[in-house]
């Protein structure tokens, strides 16, 4: 069955009414601790927790048992998106129900669950919570995240991915959005998402998106793993409307969709990364991933970098190997540029700011996302294929 497992090992720094709490079930957040470490000072454990994202739970009508929710929003029981806001109320969940487990510094995500002999599909998606009504927020410039990972039982077709998200830190609460970080409100992404409610508002047409600068760490499973800058040209949570969320045509967007990404195998090292002891990072086995943002003057985002750590070796990123891509082993404007060209792909990255604006977003602080999920459409060949 499809899992993956996650320690947050370290995270290197400075070297009204509305859209209510539910009150059926109680929000239990589990906990994840996570360390922030210096060189000076060494490591500090934190009393983090993860919260699971607002749209996987129950949103029924405020007092009742009515769901808001039905292949949109139900308009017997909210006729606009103002009463959809203040007549909702979002649910506690059980997070074990969810594929969602915890234990000291290490999460479990399951793809799938079983109950009653009946397998069904989760994909659970889960945040960092600094305590229990604010996201825990990155601000990644001149620093450095690492993370274990288990990525034996993750096969071909399957995703596991931790990545940051310029989310506001409340998950937007206010006025119209009393539940805010506490019940995962306030997602949004690269690829603007349609979520039921943005910047707190009901999206009740369905025709808003939730855009944000997206900074992927970690795409992978056994077979394959990429990492990957996704600037906006926005800042925070943007509720888009056609043709700024880029739907019809991506290249029209306020987000780069596609990114810059970093992948040792379509770089040309499929010797690199893979299950057995002849890849030069066998996922069979744990190993730690580091992600370093290395910035020149003005504090400015000038290079991504990638190190792994098994059976405490330090191995460096495979270098690329690809005739018209300079060789290198990191991600910067330069190599974004070179690989698009060869690849002959559109270069939205560049055009939407590259890694400066990308840089900005991990200035500003982001939010740490980890998730678990299949790709139906087209079988993760964008990752493995």
């Amino acid at each position: 069955m499809a899992s993956i497992i996650f320690v947050l090992a370290t995270s290197l720094i400075p070297f009204v009414s509305a859209q209510q709490p539910g009150t059926y079930t109680p929000e239990v957040h589990p906990t994840l601790t996570s360390q922030q470490c210096t060189k000076a000072g060494g490591c500090v454990t934190v009393n983090t927790s993860v919260v699971l994202d607002s749209n996987f739970r129950w949103l029924h009508n405020v007092g009742g048992s009515d769901s808001c929710v039905s292949q949109g929003f139900n308009t017997s029981v909210c006729a606009d998106a103002e009463s959809c806001s203040t007549d909702c109320a979002l649910e506690g969940v059980d997070y074990a129900s969810f594929g969602v487990k915890t234990n000291g510094s290490a999460l479990t995500l399951n793809l799938f669950k079983t109950e009653n002999n009946v397998t069904s599909q989760t994909s659970p998606r889960v945040y960092l919570l600094a305590d229990d009504s604010t996201y825990d927020m990155f601000q990644l410039l001149d620093r450095e995240i690492t993370f274990d990972v288990d990525m034996s039982q993750a096969g071909c077709g399957v995703n596991g991915a931790l990545y940051l998200s310029e989310m506001s830190p409340t998950g937007d609460e206010g006025p119209l959005n009393a539940a805010g970080a506490k019940y995962g409100t306030g997602y949004c992404d690269a690829q603007c998402p349609s979520q039921n409610y943005i910047n707190g508002v009901a999206n009740f047409n369905g025709t808003l998106g939730a855009c944000c600068s997206e900074m992927d760490l970690w795409e992978a499973n056994s077979a394959a793993t990429a990492f990957t800058p996704h600037p906006c040209n926005i800042t925070g949570v943007y509720a888009c409307t056609e043709p700024l969320c880029g739907d019809a045509d991506k290249y029209a967007g306020v987000c780069d969709k596609d990114g810059c990404d970093y992948n040792a195998y379509r770089n040309g090292a499929p010797g690199f990364y893979g299950p057995g002891a002849n890849m030069t990072v066998d996922t069979n086995r744990p190993f730690s991933v580091v992600t370093q943002f290395l910035t020149s003057g003005n504090r400015t985002l000038s290079e991504i970098k990638r190190l792994y750590i098994q059976d405490g070796a330090v191995i460096q990123n495979a270098q690329t190997n690809i005739n018209g891509v300079m060789s290198g082993n990191s991600i910067s404007d330069s190599y974004c540029e070179e690989q698009k060209n060869v690849f002959n792909a559109t270069d939205d990255f560049s055009a939407l700011g590259g890694l400066a604006e990308m840089g900005g977003a991990l200035g500003r602080g982001m939010v740490l996302v980890f998730s678990i999920w299949d790709d139906s459409g087209s079988g993760m060949q964008w990752l493995d294929g």
